[in-house]
């Protein structure tokens, strides 16, 4: 998810020099943008948990809402007829009572409390019961392979009934230069990717030494993201992507063990930063855990609104939105249990349904436009990765997709950004637009926290489609990049994943109203031409685009 910016206190006066909207703006009301935001965030919505009471609440919410803005149904068909929803089976996973987990060193066992300094995911794998008894513990640096960087961390270090340790972000990320692009994360940094590696290794499990730089998040974020309940996509195979037992740790406990093992963690960890690295045993020390785990498979949904093209129907724009959140979880110091994730994403979800109104009052354009609502982004893209790998429109014929997700519901900004630091021709033509809008491109501010991995479009990405995440800007007309900067500081350690993201009555909705016009024109541009962006030459997601390059001819 791209960092959030949340203009919290009064509105925002408007600077003289970007009074003057363009007239796709004033299709925005910002008392709308709120409602809806408040609704979808209110505890009636029970933090909108996939395959919870508060899915049901809330699909029926933007059903109704897509079809009072006056779009038509664009979901799976069923006897010939177009519905508003795609049906998504996930498997669902959830630790059973509390895990038991203890650390033994030199033959002492330590208690490890769930949550604390150690937060353990439901097995994904397929298992029903994890029983790790006294497994060896080793350290694997990044827990990269990447031949085509002639990196190997793994060196051929045998895993099998063994806890692998690894670093979080890439091995560029604290020196800012190497083979992984410098600061900015590539996949390989990804905590997604470093399970997968290891179920490749045959890791008995793994756990992520948390440090809340290169995460890019605090501890109170990973606790409530992984101590609550886990989603997957249905795998045939699901140990091939999965290793039993998934989890995090604390740098405090990492440091720890490490000292008892004769080990010093700083050393080590630069040692990880070059190629030469090799896995390295904490001696004297054995992990243990045991805890039963409830799988079932469920039926979640996106929802999907539709305008059909006047002269190529075939052909399709999508703006996306995640509607779900975290649901009901841990209680916070004050014992709210409901994360009810109002800026991420009630804003972007409520952006989806008044830009579907803004096409839906405005002559037909000529490609269809297809408003996206997916699932379960929240448990990792998995709404946005069903549709890409069952697409109700074809991908080769998709234009583009343009995603929101937790968008700044406070005052005006003079920039806007991106998920990620890429440039390809979808941006290009934002930048553009933006422009006669009085907006400025800036890059992202924070390209090591991989906020491209970790929002919709990249399902759409790796398949090829031109897809970005639009970010709402720093530089706010109220007090400038200092202010912006603090505000995204202050949403990240207080309010991201936290039962505290909720609707303030202070919220101005100022900026969402000036941006949805920029968005709504760049998607109106691309519906209403013969353009087909691509990206770059160099890109790794260009392949793949080629690939279908004769259906767009």
């Amino acid at each position: 998810m791209k960092w959030l910016l949340t203009a919290l206190g009064a509105l925002t006066l408007m600077a003289p020099a970007l009074a003057a909207d363009r007239s796709s703006a004033s299709a925005f009301d910002a008392q709308r943008l709120s409602a809806e935001v408040k609704t979808l965030s209110s505890d009636a919505f029970a933090g909108r948990g996939p395959n919870t009471p508060g899915e049901t609440k809330a699909v029926a919410y933007l059903i109704a809402q897509m079809q009072a803005a006056g779009l038509q149904p664009g979901g799976a068909l069923v006897a010939g007829k177009r519905t508003w929803t795609q049906p998504v089976p996930l498997g669902r996973f959830e630790i059973t009572g509390t895990p038991k987990v203890a650390l033994n060193i030199d033959g002492k066992a330590e208690t490890l409390t769930q949550g604390k300094e150690i937060a353990i995911c439901a097995a994904m794998d397929g298992s029903r019961t994890v029983d790790v008894k006294d497994a060896p513990l080793v350290f694997v640096g990044y827990g990269v392979d990447a031949p085509e960087r002639h990196w190997d961390d793994y060196k051929g270090v045998d895993l099998k009934g063994k806890i692998a340790l690894v670093l979080v972000n890439d091995p560029d990320y604290e020196t800012g230069q190497g083979d992984f692009g410098g600061k900015a994360m590539t996949y390989y940094g990804r905590w997604t990717y470093k399970y997968e590696e290891a179920a490749r290794q045959g890791a008995l499990g793994m756990l992520v030494i948390h440090e809340t730089g290169p995460a890019s998040y605090g501890w109170a974020t990973v606790k409530n993201s992984n101590t609550n309940v886990q989603f997957d996509i249905v795998r045939d195979d699901p140990a091939a992507a999965h290793p039993r037992l998934e989890g995090w740790i604390t740098r405090d406990l990492a440091v720890a063990m490490f000292q008892h093992a004769g080990l010093d963690f700083e050393t080590l960890k630069k040692q990880a930063q070059t190629r030469a690295f090799r896995p390295v045993t904490l001696k004297g020390e054995r992990f243990s855990a045991r805890y039963d785990v409830a799988a079932t498979r469920i039926t979640s949904q996106n929802v999907v609104g539709r305008i059909e093209g006047s002269r190529h129907p075939n052909e399709t724009v999508i703006y996306s939105a995640h509607w779900d959140h975290l649901g009901i979880g841990a209680p916070d110091a004050k014992g709210d249990r409901i994360y009810n994730g109002a800026v991420d994403n009630a804003t972007g979800t409520a952006a989806l349904i008044e830009l579907g109104r803004a096409f839906a009052h405005a002559p037909r354009p000529q490609r269809s436009v297809v408003f996206l609502a997916v699932t379960a982004e929240e448990k990792g893209l998995l709404g946005s990765a069903y549709y890409a790998s069952h697409p109700l429109y074809p991908l080769a014929t998709t234009v583009g997709v343009i995603n929101m997700d937790a968008l700044d519901p406070g005052g005006r900004a003079r920039n806007f950004s991106i998920s990620g630091s890429a440039m390809f021709e979808l941006l290009d033509d934002l930048i553009a637009v933006a422009k006669q809008h009085g907006l400025y491109y800036s890059p992202d501010p924070h390209p090591e926290a991989g906020y491209f991995f970790r929002s919709d479009h990249f399902s759409f990405a790796k398949r090829g489609v031109p897809a970005l995440s639009f970010a709402s800007g720093d530089d706010l007309v109220d007090g400038g990049k200092a202010a912006g900067e603090a505000q995204a500081a202050v949403y990240t350690k207080e309010h991201y994943h936290q039962p505290s993201d909720e609707w303030q009555a202070s919220w101005s909705f100022a900026g969402m109203t000036h941006d949805l016009g920029v968005l709504y024109d760049l998607g109106s541009k691309l519906a209403n031409s013969r353009q087909w962006p691509n990206w770059p030459t160099d890109s790794e997601f260009r392949a793949a685009r080629d690939a279908s390059a004769a259906v767009r001819r």
